[in-house]
């Protein structure tokens, strides 16, 4: 009989919330110090949906001091993300089951990150308190960032990366291609910003859509559904405790004294290995 030998190359994971969906690279085992092996020429190799594997974003868990895992974010374009909140919850429920443990906490650019699998089986992550100054989000410059000096009267806030939060009469009548693009790359963003649209269909519920920085249209978008949950709050529109329907699903935020909590379904897809030649090509 022959033997069937173990493929050798970069073994991932295909996993997704509400259908915003990942790469993920376990590359644990290295020691916390140790770089990741993901550099922007293989993120941007990867993200490609017709020559690579495609994803929104790709998360890479590393060992941590202090914490159970350290998180990294990669955009389909080959750039940094500093928060991926579906991401989050993915890999956390992942690190989960391996342990056994029902909560992990974790190290991002966002800072200390603490997440539990709940009694029904959707996973919770805290995301932080969000940024509401303008240089933490960050602006270009000090404006009021619950009323920016731009059309549609939008708000600004920083969840580990910057978001630009529309108010609108019907989230879905808005043409995300069309528009989102140029508020990315408004200039009051220094370092580009996701931009997000929602309606309020109920006190306690939001219709919402997104344009994801570095990566475009999605489905869903953790850290957008919690920035727009605080820009809800702050406008007085709803309480800190809401439903948001994405084009992807549901997700439950609820804005707490410790931080904005995140509550929705996580996905594992399946598990894959990049091969050698793949990998050498994209270096």
């Amino acid at each position: 009989m022959t033997e069937i030998q173990a493929p050798s190359g970069q073994p991932f994971m295909k996993m997704h919330g509400l259908g915003n969906d990942f790469v993920v690279i376990d590359s644990r085992g290295r020691g916390p110090d140790a770089a990741g092996v993901t550099t922007p020429a293989l993120a941007r190799a990867l993200g490609d949906r017709n020559r690579g594997v495609g994803f929104d974003q790709l998360a890479e868990i590393r060992d941590a001091a202090g914490a159970d895992f350290t998180l990294d974010f990669w955009n389909s374009d080959g750039s940094r993300a500093g928060a991926c909140g579906n991401a989050t919850r993915c890999v956390s429920d992942y690190v989960m089951r391996g342990s056994g443990k029902a909560a992990v906490s974790l190290l991002t650019q966002r800072g200390a990150l603490y997440a539990v699998r709940r009694a029904d089986g959707l996973v919770s992550v805290n995301m932080g308190h969000p940024q509401r100054d303008w240089a933490e989000v960050p602006l270009a410059k000090a404006v009021d960032t619950l009323h920016l000096p731009l059309a549609g009267d939008p708000v600004a806030v920083g969840m580990g990366n910057p978001h630009c939060v529309f108010f609108v009469p019907d989230a879905e009548g808005v043409d995300l291609a069309g528009v989102g693009p140029k508020w990315e790359h408004d200039p009051l963003f220094p370092q580009r910003t996701n931009v997000e649209f929602a309606s309020v269909t109920a006190p306690d519920h939001l219709r919402l859509r997104v344009w994801e920085r570095g990566a475009g249209i999605t489905l869903a978008c953790g850290s957008g559904a919690c920035a727009t949950a605080v820009a809800a709050a702050l406008r007085g529109l709803t309480g800190r405790r809401v439903t948001i329907d994405a084009d992807g699903g549901t997700l439950e935020i609820d804005w707490r004294d410790d931080g904005v909590w995140m509550t929705g379904p996580v996905a594992h897809v399946f598990d894959g290995v990049l091969s050698p030649e793949f990998l050498a090509q994209h270096a």
